[in-house]
């Protein structure tokens, strides 16, 4: 079944290329959406129906980030179905058709990156992840979405560059061992020299850390998910985000089999601690309701390196997070999706009684806001609690307090777009064109983001034994 998740969007993408049909585009799509699913759900049932690969597996390691693409990726699929029938009506089928081509090898290249075994592997998936999503982010062709593109592909491909060369000063502090297999790396890990293990990590970290969105080498975030389709951006930021982050967190194993830790720990915490600041700065200067969501992207991959440094019951807060941010992100993306079909603009000020216009876009609005700034019952809320509780059993109290003062910054700047935005005084003019745009909006657009805004904020007050489980055989260590 791994073999088949992985050749299967190939053979679909030659169906699509063949026949451009706005409605088996959906189909092929939904199609691989279930099939993806239905390999993490043969893991729990009948494991021996994976298979066996030795550049590719399904373990305790890497299965959580494979749920959450999964669900990710299905929730997508059916608000794609209605989001893509108001795309047919502006471009023609065989754009539609490479749009949908672009997002099966995108996803193609997330599960590959996820699947692999070996560090080399994972590094070329990650490369075919950027050119893939480069053309779903510049499918409007507008002049800030090539931009936004060529930027995306530019900081990039820098930061791949980068990760190259760790990934060469790896094997160098590897000695005799030649192998990228991550199991072989951890295993011999005591035998490796520090110094280039230490020097490898700088740049694997920034490397990766670029397409992981975490400060300083976030650039290309903002302007990418904020000009993608809603869709993509949805992918973008729940789903890409992490598969830099599982490769990063492989590489941090390592570090800690060397009893390198200490220096991967520091560098983790500098970098989340100014994505969180990064975050709180430009929150505020902000004047587009996607790049908002964005930088939230960033201040929760800060979050997730902090959580990585923090070590001990911190790691448990690691995954609950990555799987909260992730169904909450989606979800917040997908509704701006909504936002942008009603009012046919991405500027704040032009977004007034929402709640008038659409009051279930307006709910899964507010909804969206509270469970990414973490309150109660949301995932995050449980997340950040435990990360709070570390700093304090390790004794970081300043910066555990830096820490609650960056959220709340974040938060209070989140709150007041999403408060104008639903509850401001509306303009006529505005106010007349998405009455009139409401139309657009398909239950497929609604359906998604209660789904998984349900099962962020069940799992904040009840996490069933089964993920219970999964969660600790994923912990580092």
């Amino acid at each position: 079944m791994i073999s088949l998740v992985l050749i299967l969007p190939i053979i679909f993408c030659l169906i699509l290329f063949f026949f451009k049909n706005n409605t088996l585009n959906n189909i092929l799509i939904t199609l691989y959406a279930l099939l993806h699913s239905s390999v993490g759900i043969a893991y729990f049932l009948k494991p021996e129906l994976l298979g066996e690969c030795n550049y590719f597996g399904l373990g305790s390691s890497n299965i959580v980030f494979y749920l959450v693409l999964s669900i990710v990726f299905l929730a997508v699929s059916v608000y794609n179905c209605g989001y893509s029938k108001n795309l047919a009506k502006e471009f023609p089928a065989k754009k539609m058709m490479l749009y949908s081509i672009m997002i099966l090898i995108f996803v193609f290249s997330m599960t590959g990156g996820i699947l692999s075994n070996n560090l080399g592997l994972a590094w070329i998936f990650i490369e075919g992840t950027t050119l893939a999503s480069a053309y779903l982010i510049y499918f409007n062709k507008t002049k800030h979405s090539i931009e936004a593109a060529w930027k995306y592909v530019f900081i990039c491909s820098i930061g791949i560059a980068l990760a190259f060369v760790g990934i060469i000063l790896l094997t160098i502090a590897t000695g005799d061992i030649n192998t990228l297999n991550y199991n072989d790396l951890m295993n011999n890990a005591k035998s490796f020299s520090h110094f280039w293990l230490n020097v490898s990590f700088v740049f694997i970290l920034f490397g990766l850390g670029t397409k992981m969105g975490l400060a300083p080498v976030h650039f290309w975030l903002p302007d990418a998910h904020s000009e993608a389709p809603s869709p993509i951006s949805a992918l973008l930021s729940a789903t890409l985000l992490n598969c830099a982050f599982l490769v990063i967190l492989n590489v941090y194993k390592v570090m800690l089999c060397a009893n390198c830790v200490i220096f991967a720990r520091t560098m983790l915490l500098i970098m989340g601690f100014l994505s969180l600041f990064v975050t709180a700065v430009f929150l505020y200067h902000t004047t587009n309701y996607k790049r908002m969501l964005a930088y939230s992207s960033i201040e929760n991959m800060g979050i997730l390196a902090i959580a990585t440094a923090l070590g001990g019951i911190a790691y448990f807060a690691l995954i609950i997070h990555l799987i909260g941010h992730s169904l909450i992100k989606a979800s917040f993306f997908l509704t701006s999706g909504n936002v942008l079909e009603l009012f046919e603009t991405k500027r704040i000020k032009s977004i007034r009684s929402l709640g008038l216009i659409d009051k279930k876009t307006a709910w899964l609005w507010i909804a969206s806001f509270l469970g990414i700034c973490a309150f109660p019952p949301s995932m995050l809320f449980l997340s950040e609690f435990l990360i709070v509780k570390a700093f304090l059993i390790q004794k970081h109290f300043i910066l555990c307090a830096l820490f609650l003062f960056l959220l709340t910054v974040v938060l209070f700047g989140m709150a007041r777009v999403v408060i104008k935005m639903v509850y401001g005084k509306k303009s006529e003019e505005k106010f007349e064109l998405a009455k009139k745009n409401i139309t657009k909006i398909s239950k497929t657009m609604y359906i998604p983001q209660v789904a998984m805004l349900t099962l962020a904020f069940i799992l904040g007050v009840y996490i069933p034994k089964f993920l219970d489980v999964i969660i600790k055989n994923t912990l580092i260590g």
